[in-house]
């Protein structure tokens, strides 16, 4: 014991005196700890980083989280598939990200148990990101074309832009929503025209999802795609007039309004044609999540048929 006692005291003496092997070591347990502990707490599940991925964006409320919940929880023992009791869902904080399978042709529902099946199945991701104003950031960030985003990108395969149909028909729903909308495709669009060489960046086609059809005030999806590119040619002539207003030189006004403009430059009106002319494939589709209704089948295919 007193020997024990003599090599603990020799060991603290020597590592509490200062000298070079001691500063060494402490500067490199500083520099190697942080890399230890990400690799104990991402290195576990290294497919879940190396997963094509699909990103939910749309304002709060609109029900992304609810599809997220339903998609990730649809293969399920078949004595809890028939409950009509929806999954209870709260406002996103912050990015949530569920990982799901769907059959290698691509024609499974998202209600399939693939394993029990023993079929083959392609994984992917599936994330869901706030919808708050204050909030969206990490979201558009993953859409823009920047050196810093290039990993994630290259994992995109498409973007679920999710709206209340029943709230579109307020007045104060549509500008809101659409003005996010404008900023998702125009970084789409940007991403689109950045390509460095001859190599241009994968296409990521758009799906948005007019959720909420259950609900007896919601448009349907032909009118919520009308009213969304009435909204988004408003806001492109708000957005031109206001470069105009702001003092901006005239020579550098037609280059800073391309960059901003969406879709055909110089159009009188918006459509979600003039998408694909930056090879952006952008779909309408309506559905719910619970109660009467198209349900989510077809938002899941239109993802299934993209991973």
């Amino acid at each position: 014991m007193a020997l024990d006692l003599e090599g603990l005291k020799a060991f603290l003496t020597y590592i509490l005196t200062p000298s070079a092997p001691v500063f060494i070591v402490g500067f490199a347990i500083v520099l190697l700890f942080p890399i230890l502990l990400h690799f104990i707490l991402h290195g576990g599940n290294p497919s879940f980083t190396n997963l094509p991925s699909v990103l939910l964006l749309g304002p709060s409320g609109s029900g992304k989280t609810a599809i997220l919940t339903l998609f990730e929880r649809g293969a399920q023992p078949s004595s809890e598939k028939n409950s009509t009791s929806p999954a209870p869902t709260h406002t996103s904080q912050a990015p949530g990200t569920v990982e799901l399978a769907v059959s290698e042709d691509g024609s499974s529902s998202f209600r399939d148990d693939l394993d029990a099946a023993g079929a083959t199945a392609k994984k992917f991701l599936l994330v869901d990101t706030p919808g708050h104003a204050k909030l969206r950031r990490h979201a558009l960030s993953l859409l823009a074309p920047t050196a810093s985003s290039e990993s994630a990108q290259s994992k995109l395969r498409s973007v679920v832009f999710v709206v209340d149909a029943a709230a579109l028909a307020d007045g104060d729903a549509l500008p809101t929503t659409a003005g996010y909308l404008y900023d998702a495709l125009l970084s789409l669009q940007k991403r689109m025209g950045s390509g460095r060489g001859s190599k241009a960046p994968a296409s990521i086609p758009v799906l948005i999802a007019a959720n909420k059809l259950d609900l007896f005030t919601a448009l349907p999806a032909a009118l919520v795609k009308s009213n969304l590119e009435a909204e988004l040619g408003r806001i492109r002539k708000t957005r031109s007039k206001g470069l105009l207003d702001s003092g901006v030189g005239t020579d550098d006004i037609a280059a800073e309004e391309n960059d901003d403009w969406l879709g055909e430059y110089g159009s009188e009106k918006f459509t979600f044609k003039q998408l694909l002319e930056f090879d952006i494939e952008v779909d309408v589709i309506g559905g719910n999540t619970q109660g009467d209704g198209p349900g989510a089948d077809k938002w899941w295919k239109w993802i299934a048929e993209r991973i």
